[in-house]
């Protein structure tokens, strides 16, 4: 795994859209892990200039997460009773009601022909499974391609598709559920159980995510028979990392039963550190619009909440084990990782 992708270590930090700095994915690189750019909230352009700029910081190989679009129907009642519902939280925050635009797949398209321009070393998707002829087409410019699932059928659609390798997503995992294939609820799988079921059933490359935080984790997967490891809410509280502070403070203070699965900011399931917005829109959830449309109504609310310190009414993505997270420089966490997998490796 680390010759193909050309790094030391094998631990990857996970493309989390808007949290995700040009430092934090240098230095992730420069410090032998593989930095990722989690791109999927941005346009064309605006992914370029980041690229641009991390190259800048590094010459070591980095990748570059993409969101595959899903179409979801707009349904003009369910927005307006979500816009009802959201009322109060605009009012007092002095938000004004967003504009909801028809889905289009051209920013999806024009970013993949902008990683392959430049020359970008890793393309990962979330949420589904891009087309033969994409995967093909970044596979032909020599650029890594790698999935995620939550489930070995997921796995499988992976392979078939053509990926290279695939990121089993177990349901310790912090943020956005990669499920795409099935209902949400089947596939919440621990990593302990998914792992070992996909390594026997696929033969492309797994790596486990969700609730690896350390060097412990990082061997108990390996052990398991993944060949590599995704982190994303260590690095959430790295120094480098572009998380609101509130959002920070509420993983490093955060506790293993805090966190639950909420499509309440987004449409979609995602894992994250209870607070009074989730409470509050719970009994509502199932009539809520689908993602991406709830991310956009809840967008400028999340925004003006953090600017105003208001953290219970800001999404605090965080997986199961928020204890074991620390607040020190991206390349300080990757070292601390490797010294402590060496420690239990020479011990025995």
């Amino acid at each position: 795994m680390t010759e193909k992708l050309g790094i030391q270590y094998p631990v990857i930090q996970a493309g989390m859209a808007g949290t995700t700095t040009p430092e934090l994915v240098a230095a992730v690189s420069n410090a032998g892990g593989l930095g990722t750019l989690g791109a999927g909230y941005m346009k064309a352009e605006d992914m370029r200039k980041t690229i641009v700029e991390i190259k800048q910081k590094t010459d070591r190989p980095f990748g570059v997460n993409l969101f595959v679009p899903e179409a979801s129907e707009i349904s003009v009642e369910k927005i307006k009773k979500a816009n009802e519902l959201l009322r109060p939280y605009r009012e007092e925050l002095g938000v004004a009601e967003p504009e909801i635009k028809e889905m289009s797949t051209a920013n999806f398209d024009k970013q993949v022909e902008i990683i392959i321009q430049e020359k970008v070393a890793v393309c990962s998707f979330t949420f589904g499974v891009p087309s033969k002829e994409t995967v093909q087409k970044l596979k032909e410019e020599n650029i890594v391609v790698m999935g995620t699932a939550t489930t070995v059928k997921e796995a499988l659609i992976n392979q078939e598709q053509g990926m290279d390798m695939v990121v089993m997503q177990g349901s310790e995992a912090g943020g956005h559920r990669g499920t795409f294939s099935g209902s949400f609820g089947d596939a919440m799988i621990g990593t302990m159980s998914l792992i070992p079921q996909a390594a026997d059933h696929i033969q492309i490359p797994v790596i486990a995510a969700g609730g690896i935080m350390d060097g412990r984790g990082v061997l108990a997967a390996l052990t398991l028979g993944a060949q590599a490891v995704q982190m994303g809410t260590a690095f959430v509280t790295a120094a480098e990392s572009g998380a609101k502070t509130q959002h920070i403070d509420a993983i490093l203070t955060g506790t293993e039963d805090q966190t639950v699965i909420t499509s309440v900011f987004s449409g979609k399931p995602a894992r994250g550190i209870q607070n009074d917005f989730i409470r509050e829109m719970k009994p509502y959830e199932e009539s809520l619009p689908e993602y991406p449309i709830m991310n956009t109504l809840t967008t400028g609310i999340r925004g003006e909440a953090a600017r105003q310190n208001r953290p219970e009414w800001i999404h605090l993505w965080s997986g199961q084990s928020p204890r074991l997270s620390k607040r020190k420089p991206a390349a300080e966490l990757l070292s601390d990782i490797i010294s402590q997998v060496n420690q239990i490796i020479n011990n025995r």
